[in-house]
């Protein structure tokens, strides 16, 4: 009886699986059919822009007058480069300033110490920090007074570290 119940349900199960597989025909149906539509789009397209273009009346354009560019000023976007805030304090180093370019967050403090020392060898003021809410290490690569230093110095690090981002320290 039992023997007899599981060669039943594996039969079933067997058919349910193969019913629902899909076939390579309809596959094929649909990239034909969209071949023969791309194909046909092309062909259609110049009749209907000549037909529109006779429907349309012309606009008449002044010509431009050509000037030379004697002055170039640039305009800083920092007010749309991201910040993150978080509350962090300072584990190890010299000390931090409102903005931080933040390379690297790690659960363990080792792993922390570890990219410190390698930016300290790179010539960085290397810190780390720790926000308690999130029980993360973030180590810092340098810290500024200023949001536009701070955005320079995060540009040039994401050659290094791609995944360099800022850091408002709130206290």
């Amino acid at each position: 009886m039992k023997k007899t119940t599981i060669l039943c349900v594996g039969l079933c199960a067997a058919m349910a699986f193969t019913s629902c597989k899909s076939s390579e025909s309809a596959y094929k149906k649909a990239y034909e059919k969209a071949k023969q539509y791309d194909t046909a789009a092309p062909q259609q397209a110049p009749e209907t822009a000549a037909t529109q273009q006779a429907s349309e009346e012309v606009a008449v354009v002044a010509p431009l007058e050509a000037k030379p560019a004697n002055e170039t000023r640039v305009v800083d976007n920092l007010d749309n480069v991201s910040v993150r805030q978080e509350s962090v304090t300072l584990v190890n180093g010299s000390g931090l300033k409102d903005f931080s370019v933040i390379v690297g967050s790690f659960g363990l403090v080792s792993n922390a110490e570890g990219l410190q020392q390698r930016l300290k060898e790179a010539g960085y003021d290397a810190q780390i920090v720790k926000n308690e809410e999130k029980n993360m290490y973030r180590v810092v690569a340098s810290t500024f007074a200023g949001k536009a230093d701070a955005v320079n110095s995060r540009d040039q690090l994401r050659a290094t570290y791609p995944d360099a981002w800022l850091l408002y320290n709130v206290r």
